[in-house]
């Protein structure tokens, strides 16, 4: 699930096909039916995201802030100033492990893509939705009954998420996070993205976003061309 993540990022940025449609075509097949979640819903959460990175409101990356974690200096004075205090946040990077991996997939992204996709009347995706979940029940239902197939299913998500949450957040939120100044488009990508140290391992862990700076300065470029 973890690599078909990646594999469908590559899709959802254009980069592996030379024809844009082609590309849309098998990223509705990768996101819709290998992991049960609407390409739109990806197209128009990470859209923004690329648009703006790291930029409060606008990126809904960093959405977390302030109710859960004090993301950047700028906002984290600014929540000392006005005195809010939503959680204790000189312990968040004790209880991040905590709230933030394990829970994104499992108990947010799970009930919020069929909401999303509902509301938006995307009835495409939610058909290809729906073929996952009938494809994975009907595989282990047989083999693990009712409860141990939900069971599987939540420890897949709950492995997932972790995975998705550490390598995703590793290379943007040590960066500088604030209002839309509205600085230059370079700019704006430079100060949100950092690299990770390049290896073999590095490089499958986190489907070569290790690179991020050079994902986010050329989004449609093939992954494996990066480290050129």
């Amino acid at each position: 699930q973890a690599q078909a993540g990646w594999l469908q990022h590559d899709f959802g940025h254009l980069s592996v096909f030379s024809k844009s449609r082609w590309n849309h075509w098998v990223h509705k097949f990768v996101i819709g039916h290998l992991k049960g979640a609407p390409a739109s819903w990806w197209n128009h959460l990470h859209f923004q995201h690329h648009a703006k990175p790291n930029c409060f409101r606008k990126d809904p990356d960093v959405n977390m802030h302030p109710l859960f974690f004090a993301l950047g200096k700028t906002l984290s004075v600014e929540l000392g100033v006005q005195k809010k205090k939503f959680m204790p946040y000189n312990h968040q990077h004790k209880y991040f492990f905590i709230i933030g991996p394990p829970a994104l997939v499992p108990l947010y992204f799970q009930w919020y893509i069929f909401y999303f996709a509902v509301q938006r009347k995307q009835w495409v995706d939610l058909a290809w939705m729906l073929s996952f979940y009938i494809r994975f029940y009907l595989t282990y239902l047989p083999f693990l009954g009712l409860k141990g197939t939900l069971g599987l299913h939540l420890l897949v998500r709950f492995i997932e998420s972790n995975w998705f949450v550490w390598v995703t957040q590793m290379n943007h939120i040590p960066m500088h996070i604030d209002y839309d100044k509205n600085v230059d488009w370079f700019s704006t990508q430079l100060q949100a993205t950092c690299n990770v140290h390049q290896s073999f391992f590095n490089d499958w862990f986190s489907g070569h976003l290790n690179f991020q700076i050079e994902h986010h300065l050329f989004p449609t470029m093939p992954r494996h061309n990066y480290w050129k």
